[in-house]
């Protein structure tokens, strides 16, 4: 038959000579007493037998990095296609495997906001985008007022004075160029007049040469300023053809998908390396009890023979200060227990003034060698989000990119967000004219990745929650939407008992 699975002799494990018929394109469920033979036969048999011949299709040099498993003992199996086993064990370890990577979703994400998202300077906060000559002069346009006189503007460009040049020779350059109005000349910088015109529509194609000079002269950036009455020139709009924010004066690179990977150099985090946490002191196994005081013993570390001299010094530089010593730390107040905590310097040491609970484990850094030292730091050390990017485990160029309207949202934002708000977010999400088809086609393929993890029960998770934290049942589905995210026909999927 064609159209079915034919099992004929199958003996493997506790299976006795079974002959079967599993029709296909169809759901099948096996089940049993336990030691009744269903994984021997969903496993051992049906499945060992897809995957062994779908890997015998591969070149030897291939077959040499697949698993592959033992031909099943049976007399014959004829119609089975390639198999994929869907197991409820996890053998996730690394916190680098996340639900974004496990269900490739992280792949789509950097793609598109590779191509999608839009910069937002890091300083001022405001969109950051190319300016062309014709979108300049519309931004102008616009911000004359109905009815009022046309403005008068002028356009300006800047040229610095290169280090083998003086500042006269430049002005000289300028001059044989046409350019006899500099307004401003702040030490090897020129302001240079391109134009001074009017700003009505009717002097729209001046307006527009005018700006592509200046635009080619100022090497991407340029001023426009209107006069005011008494011909002074008004407050400077800058202009930019590059990722520049004129307001601020901030340059940016076009990005890649790798920025937006915390699996890749390019993108993770320098200090915590794309974990999103770095391992430190916590004071909080420093100060385990808040109810004792700097003399009852507040600082664990301190009240060992050892370091007894530590606890002399805290106890002499807190009465020098006018700290009481007998109150307990958690009445203490902020300042005094940074104080405690931090030190009065890098030098204090020198100074014979308080080093502080850093200062003293910074010096334990130094004489991590020993080995008696190395055990001591154990016993304070504790994992916590890293302090340069709070757990987003790239760097801040990458959370500088956002997509969407009103509200834009940036990797970080859609990382931390539930799956069923993040599917709502993505079939909400509205595409200008200008993208290209294969931006809508992959912006389709997140939608329908998202809309499996949500039809399986699995809203509630987030795309960076790690997968060794996941249940068996959890990482089953996840990777059953991942398969049925490839779109694969003609395969078999075993499911060891789904709780979908």
């Amino acid at each position: 038959m064609d159209d079915c699975i034919a099992i004929r002799g199958a003996r493997q494990h506790n299976l006795r000579n079974l002959d079967l018929d599993l029709p296909l394109h169809t759901w099948i469920t096996v089940t049993g007493v336990s030691g009744s033979g269903k994984s021997s036969l969903a496993f051992d048999t049906i499945y060992a037998e897809g995957q062994r011949r779908y890997v015998e299709t591969f070149s030897p040099y291939a077959r040499q990095f697949l698993d592959r498993m033992d031909k099943p003992q049976a007399d014959r199996i004829d119609g089975i296609p390639p198999a994929i086993a869907i197991d409820q064990t996890n053998p996730v370890r690394s916190s680098r495997s996340t639900v974004g990577t496990m269900s490739e979703l992280n792949d789509h994400l950097k793609l598109v906001f590779a191509r999608l998202a839009r910069l937002y300077c890091r300083s001022c906060g405001r969109l950051v985008q190319r300016d062309t000559p014709e979108t300049i002069v519309e931004q102008l346009l616009r911000a004359v007022e109905p009815g009022a006189a046309p403005p008068t503007i002028r356009i300006l460009f800047t040229v610095e004075v290169p280090d083998n040049f003086t500042a006269d020779e430049v002005a000289g350059f300028l001059r044989q160029q046409g350019y006899d109005r500099i307004q401003r000349q702040a030490g090897r910088r020129f302001e240079v007049i391109q134009d001074r015109l009017r700003l009505e529509p009717g002097r729209r194609g001046r307006l527009t040469e005018s700006l592509e000079a200046a635009l080619s002269r100022g090497q991407g950036r340029i001023t426009v300023c209107r006069e005011s009455a008494a011909g002074e020139p008004g407050e400077p709009l800058r202009f930019s053809t590059g990722l520049h924010c004129a307001a601020c004066d901030i340059a940016y690179r076009d990005p890649t998908p790798s920025l937006f990977s915390f699996n890749s150099p390019i993108g993770a985090c320098p200090t915590c390396r794309g974990f999103g946490r770095t391992i430190g002191i916590d004071y909080g196994l420093v100060i385990p009890d808040d109810r004792l005081s700097l003399e009852g013993g507040a600082i664990k570390p301190f009240q060992t023979p050892s370091y007894a001299e530590c606890r002399a010094d805290l106890l002499k530089a807190a009465r020098r200060r006018g700290l009481d010593t007998r109150r307990p730390w958690r009445e203490l107040s902020d300042a005094d227990r940074e104080w405690v905590l931090q030190g009065q310097g890098m030098d204090a040491w020198e100074r014979g003034e308080w080093y502080g609970v850093k200062g003293f484990f910074d010096w334990l850094e130094s004489k991590s060698y020993k080995m008696h030292i190395r055990v001591l730091l154990s016993r304070y050390r504790a994992y916590g989000l890293c302090p340069a990017c709070g757990g987003a485990r790239l760097k801040p160029e990458a959370l500088w990119w956002k997509i969407g309207d009103p509200e834009p949202r940036s990797i970080r934002d859609l990382m931390q967000m539930p799956l069923g708000r993040c599917l709502e977010f993505f079939k909400t999400l509205v595409l200008p004219a200008s993208h290209d088809e294969a931006a809508r086609q992959l912006l389709g393929e997140i939608r329908t990745r998202l809309g499996y993890l949500v039809e399986v029960g699995l809203d509630y998770l987030t795309l960076d929650r790690q997968s060794r934290t996941l249940s068996g049942g959890e990482v089953q589905r996840i990777n059953l939407t991942t398969a049925l995210g490839t779109s694969l026909v003609n395969t078999l999927f075993v499911l060891d008992e789904p709780s979908i």
